[in-house]
């Protein structure tokens, strides 16, 4: 192959690789910074709008039907969330199962009630990238993340996220 050919290869390379990542954030969301959370699609077929999000502290989980990680850890969200209804907090949670029937079995199996989506494009572009799962942050109600949690958390330690009502 001559020059013109690698020339050309490098291109189609590049042009690939770009496609592939065109929109998708360059980083993963950390402590300090600060975010607008897009609306979300239930599995139920309800919307949860964007101003669900407004002057309250939202609690997002990351996870998937086939985490064993996750299957520890959703209880204990569930539990979160009925501890948290009537207080400054919303507790949402993004599947990144394939297919959402995965992610509605899952839920009506467990007896989960929490709010749960599938990850969109929307959200993936204001979360970024996924270090692992499950994934948890807390974004304040000035929109900056106050806690990020990779891996699964204790039963008291995802209980104490409830102390970031309101702030």
């Amino acid at each position: 192959m001559g020059v013109f050919g690698r020339l050309k290869a490098t291109i189609i390379a590049a042009f690939v690789v770009g496609a592939t990542t065109l929109g998708a954030p360059a980083h993963a969301l950390e402590v300090g910074d600060t975010v607008t959370l897009p609306s979300l699609t239930l599995l139920d077929g309800k919307t949860l709008p964007a101003s669900a999000f407004k002057d309250r502290t939202v609690i997002v989980e990351y996870w998937a039907s086939w985490c064993p990680f996750c299957a520890q850890q959703n209880p204990h969200v569930q539990k979160l969330y009925e501890a948290t209804r009537g207080k400054p907090i919303q507790v949402v949670t993004l599947s990144i199962d394939k297919k959402p029937q995965e992610a509605i079995d899952y839920l009506k199996t467990h007896g989960y009630t929490f709010p749960a989506g599938m990850e969109t494009d929307a959200w993936r572009a204001v979360l970024g990238k996924r270090r692992g799962l499950p994934e948890l942050y807390v974004i304040g109600r000035n929109g900056k993340v106050l806690r990020k949690e990779v891996g699964e958390m204790f039963g008291e330690d995802v209980a104490a996220l409830a102390d970031y009502a309101g702030k």
